[in-house]
């Protein structure tokens, strides 16, 4: 039996047989819910545009390997990550222990490495995959990039951004931030002429803040660095959009991007993923002063490197089973047709997103986003009706088996919550059909 039919067939097993071991006696969502199952499936469906439905459907058709078949019965995760999980990345997990010097996990590490320059459309930057969370990543960038003193421009669009610039003051940097309204993010122009009022060592802009569900251009941030400040580094903070949102980083000059393994990349949480670009890693290799940290120092780029050459090595032990399951879900996001090429999956995430988005309008309900061009395609913040309070509706929402997430913003926590649809969620429009069901059930 080949590798591939075993690993196969060890997973089907191991389905299986977990499936047979939690629902034993549990009952299904039908028969929890009998009143809320019985509504949503005697409830009209919204009646979308054609090209949407065209879209849809060729989508789903391309990445129907994605499924939680076999997972034990629980609520659906529709928050903005962790999301719910594909069964196979679950299983790829499952496995003995097993060193992080084998030679079939060198093999799959080195290999994962190779696929993440697919997923970030960086043929020659370097990827770090490293055993912490998305705000690690964070501070890789602020240790390696930024030395006392150095100017930094953080284009803020909720939290996240603020959160950044924190983090990046930590390190010695003389941070300013360039604000818009909450739901709105600042113009081009505005970037313009704040990077022609001062030099900047580095540009930090969120693609997807996650407190407001704005979506950044980063594209057109790319565009003005190169034109107004071409020496200017820039960061994208990726955590919510790498592999939902699309972000070309080379081809846009973007120098690091940086994400986490629990959003689109559908993974379980525990793995910062950073991908710098070659100009990045010669000004983190040239510093005038040490790194400010040693475990989230560029010491691993020789380990990166030996992982990809497949050859042992060891600076921390890596996180084996989440780089297992990190390579089994890459290797499913490029499986579709195009060779590696993720315009249909960002196609998916548009979908969903229209889809969430109209279908929550429809119920008188408002976005936070200001206009639909700034709203982010993998996640949905919608203001509460007035007169509604928030935990009275998510608790409402949970009863009917969906999870949904408030507000986070610190100003605006109590006005709004937030739908994550990326990933699974993004492909299974009945993710998106049922929470939006349990949205409109509790509040009737």
């Amino acid at each position: 039996m080949t590798p591939t039919l075993l690993a196969r067939q060890r997973t089907t097993t191991l389905l299986t047989l977990r499936a047979a071991a939690t629902t034993a006696g549990k009952p299904t969502f039908r028969a929890a819910f009998p009143a809320a199952a019985t509504a949503a499936a005697a409830r009209p469906r919204p009646v979308y545009p054609a090209a949407t439905v065209a879209t849809t459907a060729a989508t789903r058709r391309t990445m129907a390997s994605f499924s939680t078949a076999g997972q034990a019965p629980h609520k659906l995760l529709m928050i903005p990550g962790p999301i719910e999980f594909d069964s196979e990345v679950l299983a790829a997990m499952a496995t003995p222990a097993t060193s992080h010097v084998d030679p079939g996990f060198i093999e799959t590490f080195g290999a994962t490495i190779e696929l993440l320059r697919k997923v970030f459309y960086a043929p020659t930057g370097q990827p770090f995959v490293v055993a912490g969370s998305g705000t690690l990543a964070w501070d890789m960038t602020a240790a390696n990039l930024v030395e006392p003193g150095d100017a930094v421009l953080v284009i803020s669009t909720g939290v996240f951004g603020e959160w950044f610039g924190e983090c990046l003051q930590v390190y010695g940097a003389d941070v300013t931030f360039l604000r818009a309204p909450f739901g709105d993010r600042p113009s081009a122009a505005a970037i313009d002429a704040a990077l022609r009022a001062r030099p900047y060592k580095l540009v930090t802009v969120t693609h997807v803040d996650t407190s407001t569900g704005v979506l950044a251009d980063v594209r057109e941030v790319a565009g003005v660095v190169r034109s107004a400040s071409p020496s200017t580094l820039l960061a994208v903070d990726g955590v919510c959009s790498v592999a939902a949102e699309p972000l070309r980083m080379e081809e846009w000059g973007v120098d690091v991007v940086l994400t986490a393994s629990q959003k689109a990349l559908g993974v379980p949480p525990g793995l910062a993923v950073l991908v710098a670009s070659q100009r990045a890693v010669d000004v983190a290799l040239n510093r005038k002063a040490p790194p400010a940290a040693y475990y989230a120092s560029l010491k691993k780029l020789p380990i990166m490197k030996k992982y990809e050459a497949r050859q042992p090595s060891y600076f921390a032990t890596p996180a084996v089973q989440l780089v297992m399951a990190l390579h089994r879900s890459l290797s499913q996001i490029l499986a579709a047709p195009g060779g590696g090429d993720l315009t249909t999956r960002f196609a998916a995430h548009v979908a969903a997103s229209d889809r969430a988005k109209g279908a929550l309008e429809a119920l008188g309900l408002r976005l936070v986003p200001v206009r639909r061009e700034v709203a982010a395609h993998s996640l949905t913040a919608v203001r509460y009706p007035q007169g509604v309070r928030g935990p009275d509706l998510l608790a409402a929402v949970a009863r009917r088996g969906v999870v949904l997430a408030g507000g986070l913003h610190p100003d605006h926590a109590a006005e709004y919550f937030r739908i994550g649809h990326m990933h699974i969620s993004a492909v299974d429009a009945g993710h998106v059909d049922r929470a939006v069901a349990a949205v409109k059930e509790a509040l009737e």
